[in-house]
């Protein structure tokens, strides 16, 4: 990984931090070279980076879509309001940054089930009032979207951007991914996006392996086919191009065999509610 990160310690830990388990949110941080991991999230990804050279891809390859997704949304739309689920630690160019760099009156709710990531997040936010951290689990639509953190920053009566970044895929099929889609779907107006990054299999042996080896860490991780992944969108959707293609390749002018072996391996798509 890369040199010199001051990592988290151990000691510091927030009570309720499980340090015998690893954090997707963790890890994923740590793929992107931020400081706010363990022990324990660093094995995972070391172990994964012995294994398969390269695979960080995914993660950084999937950060840069996530920023041109926002920037596009801004600069190209009326949309102002950002719903980030599973947003994972906030990194550089996390979604509040792009949005307001660009439209400061840009409100931003972030959502994660981590409680490390509600912890360093409210720290950072604290004195911006148009973004807000807090803690649910995905899987609860219903409690994000009562939620008077949510409701503080988002009036649903006018279009959102629905943020769903690298976060699909680590709910298993058992768990119903296109039902959470379907409920925000439901619960927007017209003009609303959706903006979804997910692992990708492309008919790739080694999705099959990494997939393997985080249903046996962590318990989660799906590589669907581009056809099981644009399921998981509800059929009023209006899908803009390029369509669903690899997350390096997605609003940029990369030919599709310039995207690295592995950055095949994630892919990317946006979505708006006609």
């Amino acid at each position: 990984m890369a040199e010199e990160v001051n990592q988290g310690s151990e000691e510091a830990a927030i009570p309720g931090i499980d340090l015998s388990t690893p954090s997707i949110a963790r890890a994923y941080d740590y793929m992107l070279g931020g400081k706010d991991n363990f022990a324990v999230d660093r094995a995972l990804v070391d172990q994964i980076m012995t294994q398969m050279p390269g695979s960080d891809a995914l993660a950084k390859d999937n950060r840069g879509v996530l920023v041109r997704a926002i920037r596009e949304i801004v600069e190209n739309t009326p949309v102002r309001q950002f719903l980030d689920l599973g947003s994972g630690l906030p990194t550089a160019e996390n979604v509040h940054q792009v949005a307001q760099r660009r439209a400061p009156e840009s409100k931003v709710v972030y959502v994660d089930n981590d409680p490390i990531v509600l912890a360093h997040g409210r720290a950072l936010l604290a004195e911006n009032a148009n973004t807000v951290v807090f803690q649910a689990d995905l899987r609860d639509p219903k409690a994000i979207y009562d939620s008077p953190d949510t409701r503080a920053l988002i009036d649903f009566e006018q279009p959102v951007a629905i943020i769903l970044s690298a976060i699909l895929h680590h709910l298993n099929d058992d768990e119903n991914p296109a039902d959470l889609v379907r409920f925000w779907y439901d619960r927007v107006p017209s003009g609303s996006y959706f903006f979804v990054s997910h692992f990708r299999s492309a008919d790739d042996p080694r999705s099959a392996e990494l997939q393997e080896f985080v249903q046996g860490s962590i318990g989660r991780g799906r590589w669907r086919s581009d056809e099981e992944i644009l399921a998981l969108l509800p059929d009023g959707l209006t899908v803009l191009p390029p369509g669903l293609v690899p997350a390096a390749q997605w609003r940029t002018d990369l030919e599709p065999e310039e995207v690295t072996p592995w950055g095949r391996l994630i892919g990317a798509v946006l979505a708006v509610k006609p």
